[in-house]
């Protein structure tokens, strides 16, 4: 089947059943997504919520967290993972921020991914959740996942899972798109013991209830 008559039938399917599909990370202002995203690598939304909420009582702006004790944040974040690097880079991003863009988180791709600990998947979240700009689609790894079991891409590498999916999915859908097979990953596709009898794609689906992807993480 052609992958852009194929993308469509899944945005058609899956729209329905996720109205209006956003990140679940909570967050007031731009750069408080920016940290949270961050925080969100190897670890759930859910836990990630549960520290930012105390976490931006503490450090509201990028100066709050750019003039912060590394030790200190570091206990602050330390339930999700990695705290250390995340720490280190969280000081380092708000240090530039502040410094750089005055105080504004950027809204390009360009200078997003000149923050520490900023990939092309955090950018991604950022620009389209914070600024409504559709620059390219934030792939983890339930996107990463979906994807292969859907026949959409053979990629293994993010950036290449993500240049299939832009090729094949309008501009306008790159958020959406994203978002959809989040939410479906979480709900129904697991990556272990998906639940194919009662999954929507089934039908459409290359080969349900076959290979299965496993992930060390479910965000």
């Amino acid at each position: 089947m052609n992958k852009k008559v194929h993308i469509k039938q899944i945005l058609d399917i899956l729209t329905p059943l996720y109205p209006a599909p956003t990140t679940e990370l909570t967050h007031k202002t731009p750069f408080h997504l920016l940290i949270a995203t961050i925080l969100s690598a190897q670890c759930t939304d859910t836990c990630v919520n549960k520290v930012t909420k105390n976490l931006f009582r503490k450090y509201k702006t990028p100066i709050d967290f750019a003039n912060a004790d590394q030790k200190t944040l570091e206990q602050l974040i330390h339930s999700t993972g990695f705290y250390r690097n995340k720490s280190k880079h969280i000081i380092a991003s708000s240090k530039i921020i502040t410094e750089k863009y005055s105080a504004q988180v950027p809204q390009t791709m360009k200078d997003l991914i000149t923050l520490p600990g900023v990939a092309r998947k955090t950018a991604n979240v950022v620009l389209s959740e914070a600024y409504s700009i559709n620059e390219g689609i934030a792939v983890d790894t339930h996107v990463a996942r979906l994807t292969q079991r859907l026949g959409l891409s053979q990629e293994k590498d993010p950036k290449n899972i993500e240049k299939d999916l832009m090729k094949i999915t309008p501009q306008t859908q790159w958020r959406t798109l994203s978002n959809l097979l989040i939410f479906h990953g979480r709900k129904t596709c697991h990556a272990r013991n998906p639940k194919c009898p009662a999954c929507t794609l089934n039908k459409i689906c290359p080969a349900p209830q076959t290979k299965k992807i496993p992930q060390k993480c479910e965000s």
